[in-house]
């Protein structure tokens, strides 16, 4: 009262034990979030909506340059078996790390088939993932010369959120040459030109995409 400060206790146990849960009870065993680590490179999960049957995915690989592409792939019937998509070119060097989210309702049609998908990208996608296993920010992302850019349609994947790993199966991955594709198209138009130098001294998303002082 008149301008005072006044503390008062807060309540003893949640109010909504499906929003905030004490630490005796948690929602489950261990976070929401899951880091992988591979020939590949590094990477985050979010396994919190993911059902433990998909939290391990080995399947060969399809590898795509934009989300685009891949709804195409979807729509012309090409995914008909397991399969883990590589969706390359996407971090902040290629072209500022936009949201991917619109794979999330193309992969989640394969999950409802019975299929084992997943995703493994250097890009971004946001909470909307859910359901679907996706390894977002691989890093080093591909147009820094990654892995992920040594990755070729058919090479066996392990995604594997239980042991924190992100393998290619393949005996002569580690010595391919990383492939290369032309981002000029990156560069102008809607804005790029005012940021072009943020992407192309920006670090990796693994520590935040930063750019050094």
């Amino acid at each position: 009262m008149d301008g005072a400060l006044a503390g008062e206790d807060g309540a003893a146990k949640t109010q909504n034990d499906k929003i905030l849960r004490p630490a005796s009870t948690p929602f489950a065993p261990q976070g929401g979030l899951k880091s992988l680590d591979g020939n590949i490179g590094r990477s985050v999960m979010k396994v919190s909506a993911v059902a433990p049957e998909h939290h391990v995915v080995e399947a060969k690989a399809r590898v795509f340059t934009s989300q685009d592409a891949v709804k195409d792939a979807f729509k012309a019937g090409e995914i008909t078996e397991d399969t883990v998509v590589v969706v390359r070119f996407q971090g902040p060097r290629a072209n500022g790390m936009p949201e991917l989210h619109g794979l999330t309702p193309v992969l989640s049609v394969l999950l409802g088939r019975g299929l084992k998908v997943a995703l493994v990208t250097d890009g971004r996608m946001s909470g909307a993932s859910g359901k679907v296993p996706a390894a977002i920010h691989v890093a080093p992302e591909a147009a820094m010369g990654g892995p992920i850019a040594k990755v070729r349609d058919g090479d066996r994947l392990r995604v594997d959120a239980q042991a924190g790993t992100l393998d290619v199966l393949e005996a002569d991955f580690d010595a391919r040459t990383p492939e290369t594709i032309d981002l000029s198209a990156n560069e102008d138009g809607m804005g790029r030109e005012m940021f072009a130098a943020f992407r192309a001294n920006c670090g990796l998303a693994t520590e935040g995409a930063g750019i050094a002082s």
